[in-house]
């Protein structure tokens, strides 16, 4: 059986392999999530390097491939653990680009160590021309939605207060943050259900039949969690 490695810190990596053992049901997914540093890897990239390769050691080189279902992490050292250890397959949640052909408001939901990165300034220039951008950075949602303690109401406060104000409306969400994951329903409740939702999990999903060689998994469409 395909052994699968699933890193993150907190519940948005619990939920995503919860959604890899329905889509890939052949694999034995483990989970290594470092609830102990949640706090550390969610705000700098250095910390969620070393506490990446502190509890991933045992399985590096011993395991089909990993998954990084932490954005800070993908984006800052991805290609570090790639070269480090080329022997061993990583993937991870990427920021993903909508599709548009003409212009829209696009709301991007993340921290603040993601808007430090320089893939992030890349990724917002490459979507200036096609969108306009608000970001909102929530820094105590990921512990709030971790430890069960985000309400609704305090969603619906925040999107009213500096989202859905004057002429901005959203009509795609771009989520770089892993526990945002968790609270989608909410967020459409807010935002409207026909809000489009880009999260990288497709992208990822995709990479990891395409990693895997697995038969006609690169073929079809993965759905969202």
């Amino acid at each position: 059986m395909l052994k699968i490695i699933v890193f993150d810190s907190g519940y948005g990596g619990e939920n995503f392999a919860d959604y890899l053992e329905n889509e890939i049901p052949i694999a034995d997914i483990i989970r290594v999530i470092d609830w102990r540093n949640a706090s550390e890897i969610q705000s700098s990239a250095k910390e969620a390097r070393r506490c990446a390769e502190k509890a991933l050691c045992s399985y590096i080189g011993k395991v089909d491939l990993i998954i990084f279902a932490n954005y800070l992490l993908t984006v800052t050292s991805l290609n570090y653990f790639r070269h480090k250890y080329p022997n061993q397959p990583f993937i991870g949640l990427e920021l993903e680009c909508p599709c548009s052909f003409v212009k829209k408001d696009a709301l991007i939901l993340t921290t603040k160590a993601i808007t430090k990165t320089v893939k992030y300034h890349s990724f917002v220039y490459k979507l200036k021309p096609h969108f306009r951008l608000r970001t909102l950075t929530l820094e105590s949602w990921p512990n709030k939605i971790d430890d069960g303690e985000l309400e609704l109401s305090e969603i619906k406060d925040c999107f009213y207060r500096y989202v859905l104000d004057g002429d901005f409306k959203p009509s795609k969400i771009i989520i770089a943050c892993s526990q945002f994951n968790d609270i989608l329903p909410e967020i459409k409740k807010v935002l409207g259900g026909n809000i489009e939702i880009c999260n990288g999990i497709r992208e990822v999903t995709t990479n990891m039949y395409k990693t895997l060689r697995l038969r006609g998994g690169a073929c079809k469409r993965p759905k969202n969690p």
